[in-house]
């Protein structure tokens, strides 16, 4: 324990460390006894698990976390449930790939011998293990000094954004001014210099969703493009309007600025908390214009009377290259979900995942004459600043206008409602009687995720 709390780059790793060491954070703990290894994956706030791998001989490690912090506290949790709990980790049948990369790669030295300190600020880690009555009592100068300081951040941090979203407005005044036609000709260009501004004002969120606007234009028909371009920008001008009004709202800050920390999203009392059956509808995975991968898996909640999604949102650098996958569609699995706080809450965190469940039918939603995008309404009538929203079709099926584009089209509607599809859609699907179907509806495209027909699930994703 004393090496742990040697390697430990401060107290707050090993503090963060600490709340990571139990075993529902780690779907993952194998060893190596031969080559002194241990690894294991650590589920963070997105779908994909951080990879850990530490060499018990040398102390080397590896992380796939961003974390500019070495070791990482992924790191130091790994090493801590190997102190503590060594029977957690499973003997491996074999050397994950990612395993013999690392081990191949790295140059094994004489091992350096690591000096028991009492790490960051003299604090051991049986004191960090301490519940809070047994806890330090802090100086009350220094707390009211570093109170001090983060409310002054606070004000800082608000004022430039605040800042920012006038910069926007400004902005999106003059794209109205100089003509949509030009804005989306000219789009790629004119999002990126905004974008850059926002960033460097602080609205690091609203600056990447700006970024990514030119490439929503382009998978657009021409014509269409100004209809779209004029809604988002609209979108946007809510979206400050509502920050005005309530900057410190949980849900604007998390879209305009920065997003809470796992630990802050689990510790929540108020947060939304779902204990039921999921099962993986699908992910969508794409590159931004920031560096940064976002992967989003898609769940379902078998156990609910009406169709309630989950989502599952992780950021990665593109230079991390392609991750492995927590959850496969089709996956089905005993979970406890807490949600961001939101008005439409969706975005979640799996607390507590207990045990894979065995495939089958979709429930009967009943879905009767019911607008299937009616649960579309309510989610823009709550967040008007949201873009795209699952829903869950009823019977239906694909077929291809004179254009050779996708539509999806209902089987039981009088009116005959036909909603175009983002992509391309496997020649095989077309005409296939659909049960149900899974998909994304932004307000012009559905990006389709899953489906149940007589042949049974379909991935779509």
């Amino acid at each position: 324990m004393k090496t742990i709390e040697a390697l430990a780059p401060d107290q707050a790793s090993l503090s963060a460390a600490s709340k990571l060491t139990k075993q529902s954070n780690w779907p993952r703990l194998e060893k190596n006894e031969q080559l002194a290894l241990i690894w294991g994956e650590c589920q963070g706030s997105g779908s994909n698990p951080y990879r850990v791998v530490v060499d018990t001989g040398d102390h080397g490690y590896k992380c796939s976390c961003p974390s500019r912090k070495f070791p990482c506290k992924h790191t130091l949790a790994l090493m801590w449930i190997a102190a503590t709990t060594p029977a957690s980790f499973a003997a491996a049948g074999a050397t994950p790939e990612w395993v013999s990369d690392w081990l191949g790669r790295r140059r094994k030295s004489t091992p350096q011998p690591v000096q028991p300190t009492q790490g960051a600020e003299g604090k051991s880690i049986g004191e960090i293990s301490l519940d809070d009555e047994g806890a330090v009592v802090e100086d009350a100068a220094a707390v009211e000094r570093r109170e001090a300081a983060q409310r002054k951040r606070q004000e800082d941090t608000r004022s430039s954004v605040s800042a920012a979203l006038d910069e926007l407005d400004q902005w999106i005044a003059d794209q109205l001014r100089l003509g949509l036609a030009a804005f989306v000709d000219n789009s790629s260009d004119r999002c990126r210099r905004i974008a850059a501004r926002l960033v460097d004002m602080k609205a690091t969120a609203l600056a990447g969703r700006i970024d990514e606007l030119p490439s929503r234009l382009m998978g657009l028909r021409s014509e269409e493009r100004p209809d779209v371009a004029i809604r988002e920008l609209g979108k946007l001008v809510l979206l400050a309007k509502a920050w005005r009004s309530i900057p410190d709202d949980p849900e604007l800050r998390r879209l305009v600025s920065t997003s809470e920390s796992r630990e802050q999203v689990l510790a929540n009392p108020d947060a939304t908390q779902v204990e039921s059956v999921w099962e993986v509808l699908g992910e969508k995975i794409e590159s931004r214009r920031d560096g940064l991968v976002s992967h989003s898996t898609w769940l379902l909640d078998l156990n609910s009377a009406r169709p309630q999604f989950a989502l599952l949102l992780d950021y990665f650098p593109v230079s991390a290259g392609r991750r492995s996958n927590a959850f496969t569609p089709g996956d089905r699995f005993d979970a406890r979900l807490v949600f961001y706080p939101a008005r439409q809450p969706l975005r979640a965190l799996v607390a507590d995942r207990k045990g894979d469940i065995s495939p089958g039918e979709w429930p009967d939603f009943g879905f009767g004459a019911a607008d299937p995008l009616a649960v579309h309404v309510t989610h823009q009538d709550a967040s008007p600043w949201l873009t795209d929203c699952p829903v869950m079709l009823p019977p239906g099926a694909i077929l291809l206008d004179d254009r050779g584009d996708a539509w999806w089209q209902s089987a039981g509607d009088p009116h005959g409602i036909a909603l175009p599809i983002a992509d391309t859609v496997n020649p095989i699907l077309l005409g296939l009687d659909l049960k149900a179907t899974a998909a994304l509806w932004n307000g012009s495209r559905l990006d389709l995720l899953a489906a149940q027909s007589g042949f049974g699930r379909l991935d779509l994703s």
